[in-house]
């Protein structure tokens, strides 16, 4: 797996969790949002390694699901932090963001839920992932 196939993936998961979406699967929808942010910054962390390739499972810290440890794997923690501390939009989207799991899919999520995160993830300007594809 390397870089382009990453940032390919995080794209495919976007257009899934909104097919999701529209077609009222609010759980799906929810537990896709968070994967395509996973992806995205494990794209992130791919850039920083030889030729954009993502390791084997020899580095198992990279193999994580949780998107506060890989912000800090990617090298983006002080970046996130200035970035919240700008913008109150950034950091309530991150908010909403960051209380994904991959444990998500054991659990049912309204649509109020789905939207939340949806939204917290593509809002144009203040979007998680928009942010995050400034640095993959």
């Amino acid at each position: 797996m390397n870089r382009n196939e990453l940032q390919r993936l995080a794209g495919i998961r976007i257009r899934e969790t909104k097919t999701l979406f529209k077609a009222g699967e609010y759980s799906g929808a929810y537990y896709l949002a968070g994967y395509a942010v996973e992806c995205a910054l494990k794209a992130c962390y791919a850039k920083s390694i030889k030729r954009h390739d993502f390791p084997e499972k020899t580095v198992r810290q990279v193999f994580t699901h949780s998107l506060t440890e890989l912000v800090v794997l990617a090298g983006l923690k002080k970046e996130l932090e200035i970035a919240i501390r700008q913008s109150g939009r950034l950091a309530a989207n991150w908010n909403i963001t960051y209380e994904w799991s991959e444990d998500s899919r054991y659990k049912v999520w309204i649509r109020d839920d789905a939207e939340a995160i949806l939204n917290a993830i593509n809002t144009r300007r203040y979007g998680v992932l928009p942010w995050i594809k400034q640095y993959w």
